[in-house]
């Protein structure tokens, strides 16, 4: 009997874990694009790497991208790390979905003032330009 009385509150603390994955809340967005998520996701992997990583932004220089674009999962993704422990958890996560894709943004580095910069750098790439300003 006490096995059951566990049961909602197992349900609830999973539900609560699931919930924190999603890709909703404060610093997160989503952007259209008329590709699918492929190749949107490699058009905003090279410029990530260009106008962030390459031209050794400042605001970007604590930070390495690790690109993930050969999903199975159909969400090709670029993660953004601390450049001092490349395998920790990422910062923020950028991912592509669909046909035609959203590009979705989130992490905690979203909820920072780079955030703001990192949402127009992506509104710009998914856009079909792949300037750095």
């Amino acid at each position: 009997m006490i096995r059951y009385a566990l049961l909602p509150a197992f349900a609830l603390s999973a539900l609560a874990a699931l919930s924190a994955c999603q890709a909703t809340g404060p610093g997160n967005s989503a952007f259209k694009t008329s590709k699918r998520a492929l190749p949107a996701m490699e058009q905003v992997a090279l410029a990530a790497r260009e106008c962030w990583f390459r031209s050794n932004d400042a605001d970007f220089r604590p930070y390495r991208m690790a690109p993930e674009l050969n999903s199975f999962s159909g969400r090709p993704r670029i993660l953004v790390v601390p450049k001092q422990d490349p395998n920790g958890r990422p910062l923020a996560v950028i991912e592509a979905h669909g046909d035609p894709a959203t590009v979705d943004a989130y992490g905690p580095l979203m909820e920072q003032p780079i955030g703001e910069r990192i949402n127009k750098d992506l509104k710009r790439w998914t856009g079909d330009s792949s300037s750095c300003a």
